[in-house]
């Protein structure tokens, strides 16, 4: 597969644009992203489901200025896939063959279920293990749906039910009961459907959970695997379809873009609730576009990332981690401290995985530079480990780098993150482990040369010489309450 690939995904109202870009074997992080409003679809139910001219030129502007984009940043493979609007058009030949012969680009128009599929597969892999989740990608021709249950996927479905088309058949005409019913009738296949949670993919999606963020003053600015309840959700819904104006629409930070489409995409999603009986709905940041991608980059691998792997760890060691060595080292005594006291700390055993993480990237903002590593490691973590975490481990992952060998977190950044962040204990805690992994191999070993055990309240550390910096570092940490480093050399 090529270092640099490019995506384009062409819908009923956007075309959106990515270029992926290949660290290692399963390894990529985004390297440009746009999109842009053409509205391919615009006037096509008034027109038998013909495209329009005035919408197919501002698509193939788009896509020449996208080409264009390409070839400034080199990338060698372009996949180029078409949704809704084009399968379902009587005319798509013409475009199809305009596009090739102007601008000498293939487009690929997949089916409804190959949609829902490709979203799913992005999910699937993207985010934080989803157990009996249905995704929804709700466009503006058509809406796709799919159950993921770990890394599975099943009943890849595609209904014509989507914002555009609901817009220029029923609310543009103020037929709101005709909306509701062709909305139910479309949607009666998910009657008593057993599910646990709901990802939300797509644009319409993804404004609505801004909104949300914004309303609640959220500390991330991040979309994917932001969560929220049911009731949350349902609340805001109404809320926007009782919305009398874009005023209205303005105060709950729908954005003006979003104005004329959001009304049809909240109603299809408040007719979608009623059938399901999930409590938690996710947010994804990811979908077509991304899965596209990992069909190509997985497809000798069932399109699944191995098992217990990140790409977005492998990218950040990838990119910013020279010292391999050392970032292992510090894995695996962080993970053999932990082993010995977390039932002294009573810190879960499941924070052991955060801690393992924050110990793999730890030196990462060494990178940009050596002083204040700890404030480059944690801008790092925060941005670039966007893929397989929820927004609680990411926040706890890189606030553990923010804060190695400091005395505690600031009042400032646990008041911030307080509703993302493990109580102060187990914070600090947890932070005192991995500085103390630090102190330990301060003197940088080939290979670690000492061994440890924990007796009444004593970590006691045998070292196989006497190792001076890692004493010094050691008494340099904050004492802990009822804990006590004990070093013994020869």
């Amino acid at each position: 597969m090529a270092k640099r690939t490019a995506v384009i995904d062409i819908g009923s109202n956007s075309v959106r644009m990515v270029i992926y870009e290949k660290t290692s074997r399963f390894a990529f992080h985004l390297l440009y992203e746009t999109k842009t409003k053409v509205r391919l679809s615009q006037d096509i139910y008034q027109n038998n489901g013909n495209l329009q001219e005035k919408p197919m030129q501002r698509t193939i502007y788009a896509l020449s200025d996208f080409l264009s984009i390409i070839n400034s940043f080199k990338a060698r493979k372009v996949l180029c896939v078409a949704t809704s609007a084009l399968r379902d058009a009587p005319n798509k030949k013409d475009f199809i063959n305009r596009v090739k012969k102007e601008l000498k680009l293939s487009i690929k128009v997949i089916t409804g279920e190959r949609e829902a599929y490709l979203g799913a597969i992005a999910c699937s892999n993207l985010l934080p293990e989803q157990d009996k989740a249905l995704s929804i990608d709700i466009g503006g021709g058509s809406t796709e749906l799919a159950i993921i249950n770990n890394k599975d996927i099943s009943n890849n479905r595609s209904l014509k039910l989507g914002t555009v088309r609901l817009k220029e058949l029923f609310f543009d005409k103020q037929d709101i009961d005709g909306a509701i019913s062709y909305c139910d009738n479309a949607l009666q296949n998910l009657d008593n459907l057993d599910v646990k949670s709901l990802v939300g993919i797509g644009g319409t999606f993804r404004a609505l959970t801004i909104a949300i963020m914004k309303q609640k003053n959220y500390p991330l600015k991040k979309v994917h695997a932001y969560e929220y309840t049911k009731k949350e959700f349902n609340l805001f819904l109404s809320k926007i379809l009782s919305a009398n104006n874009d005023e209205d629409l303005k105060n709950l930070f729908i954005k003006k873009n979003r104005f004329d489409i959001i009304k049809p995409g909240a109603l299809i999603l408040s007719r979608v609730m009623l059938k399901l009986n999930c409590e938690r709905i996710i947010t994804s940041g990811v979908g077509v576009r991304e899965g596209v991608y990992l069909s190509d980059l997985l497809r000798n691998s069932k399109d699944k990332l191995p098992v217990n792997y990140s790409t977005s760890v492998r990218y950040i060691l990838d990119s910013f981690v020279d010292d391999k060595q050392f970032s292992n080292q510090l894995n695996k005594v962080s993970k053999d401290i932990f082993n010995l006291t977390h039932e002294h700390f009573k810190i879960p055993i499941e924070y052991r995985y955060e801690l393992s993480v924050a110990a793999k990237l730890y030196i990462c903002g060494a990178s940009i530079n050596i002083y204040n590593q700890n404030r480059h490691s944690y801008q790092i973590i925060k941005s670039a480990l966007e893929f397989e975490f929820s927004h609680k481990q990411s926040t706890l992952i890189s606030t553990l780098c923010k804060y190695v060998g400091k005395d505690c977190p600031s009042d400032s950044h646990i008041q911030k993150y307080s509703t993302l962040l493990p109580n102060e204990d187990i914070l600090n805690s947890l932070i005192y482990i991995l500085s103390l992994s630090v102190a330990l191999l301060s003197h940088k070993p080939r290979n670690i040369d000492f061994d440890m055990k924990f007796k009444k309240n004593e970590l006691l550390v045998d070292m196989k010489r006497d190792v001076y910096l890692s004493q010094e570092s050691i008494l340099n940490l904050c004492e802990v309450r009822d804990f006590k480093v004990k070093i013994s050399v020869p």
